[in-house]
């Protein structure tokens, strides 16, 4: 079946399935593969579940008029997004960077919606299945579409802006994060680029941070760039105020002399840049201060990112959803920045850095020596083989083995930074903090 046959079954049904425990009445399945599954096995049930049409990619399966034969079920997702993005007359922001890509997207969102009808990437569905899911959740009463984009790999930010097809974008930044992947950092800093390539073929707009030298440098090219900061030569010009764990800033444009305060709901000073993005964002699109403001107040984070919580026994940073080299080394600082007397850093490990892992997390152990952070504990096989008998610190293997030692060695009154990638599963410690 041709593209424009299936996206006049989608006009019908346009709602789309993936996964037989959550089919939703009269969508279409399209039946994925993965390393350890085949949904081609799974149509029959799909139907049967309350879905209208089954997309599948191998013959046997066919059963039925209901059933639509490609080639290959993932690439007719793809292909079915790209097309329906074609006939979105709004604006698309795609938005990358190797930290704070989501924070950021939040809070866009979360300010841009209190003028336009907006739709967002839901959680972190940002990769090849993720972003075509985005675009096909779109309807004829979305305002703007702001499309999160990840990447591990070079050419996979090409792709995805291939299908999303963006006309402005922005690149929080780049770190040292899926250098496995990437290749290292230039590797990274190569990757993370193609969005802005893309949207130069596309002479669309993009949203620069212009006190990152990195950015700074891959924008070079680019003859229409809008830039935030904290220099004067910016198109919006921010600057930190003290105000406690959380974010606070001020912001203006140039020829403006009036400042205008606004205390975001994230902890953490590297979400400055996040927050400053959305302001410059927001007045871009032609927002009120007063929108810009109630946008970022109002987004309450409750993903495990730069989320502050306090328990019964102690403050926390519940800042585990991923990590990074550059996310980690953001965190510590700040944490060692905080004027808490009890601070317990437990920190787990990073995934994705190949050959570059053992250096990587040595780093983060000297990081916390050199920054006088005195205590915490280090979970994982990485941070075990990096320990190096010097510190006091606390290594586990496991986050099973120190969930053990936390209950027999309770922290009380400590503020405690919590942070690892998600794999290492560190939510299981937080009822014992």
């Amino acid at each position: 079946m041709n593209i424009q046959s299936l996206y006049n079954i989608y006009k019908e049904y346009p709602v789309i399935s993936t996964d037989t425990r959550k089919i939703a009445p009269n969508s279409i399945f399209f039946a994925l593969k993965g390393d350890n599954f085949n949904a081609n096995q799974f149509a029959k049930q799909a139907l049967e579940s309350g879905a209208a049409y089954a997309v599948i990619d191998e013959e046997q399966y066919v059963q039925g008029d209901r059933y639509i034969l490609v080639d290959n079920v993932l690439e007719a997702l793809q292909q079915l997004a790209k097309f329906h993005r074609s006939g979105l007359n709004i604006p698309v922001l795609g938005i990358t960077g190797s930290n704070g890509k989501t924070t950021s997207k939040e809070l866009i969102n979360a300010v841009l919606s209190q003028k336009f009808k907006t739709y967002a990437t839901i959680g972190n569905l940002n990769n090849h299945i993720g972003v075509p899911l985005t675009l096909l959740a779109i309807d004829g009463s979305v305002d703007f579409a702001i499309i999160e984009m990840g990447a591990n790999h070079q050419k996979e930010i090409q792709s995805l802006s291939s299908i999303a097809d963006p006309d402005f974008g922005i690149i929080t930044n780049v770190g040292r994060a899926h250098l496995e992947g990437f290749g290292g950092f230039e590797g990274v800093k190569k990757g993370k680029k193609e969005l802005y390539d893309h949207i130069l073929q596309r002479n669309g707009v993009i949203f620069v941070n212009q006190d990152n030298e990195f950015l700074v440098e891959m924008s070079v090219a680019h003859p229409q760039i809008v830039f935030y900061g904290t220099g004067t030569n910016n198109a919006v010009i921010g600057r930190r105020l003290e105000r406690g764990e959380n974010v606070s800033l001020e912001w203006t444009v140039p020829g403006e002399k009036q400042w205008h305060e606004v205390n975001a709901n994230l902890v953490g000073s590297y979400n400055f840049e996040n927050v400053l993005a959305s302001i410059c964002i927001g007045h871009y699109f032609g927002l009120t201060v007063d929108q810009i403001r109630k946008g970022v107040e109002g987004y309450v984070p409750t993903n495990n990112r730069s989320q502050a919580m306090k328990t019964v026994k102690n403050a926390l940073i519940c800042d585990y959803y991923n990590a990074n080299p550059s996310s980690m080394a953001a965190a510590i600082d700040n944490f060692a920045r905080t004027m808490y007397d009890n601070k317990i850093a437990i920190l787990a490990d990073m995934f994705e850095l190949g050959d570059y892992s053992k250096d990587e997390h040595v780093k983060v152990i000297d990081q916390l020596k050199n920054k006088g952070v005195k205590k915490a504990i280090l979970i994982g096989k990485h941070f075990y083989n990096a320990d190096d008998q010097s510190t006091d610190y606390t290594f586990f293997e496991t986050t099973e083995q120190a969930a053990n030692y936390l209950k027999e060695h309770p922290i009380e009154n400590g503020f405690v930074l919590v942070k690892g990638s998600r794999g290492m599963k560190l939510e299981g410690l937080i009822s014992l903090l």
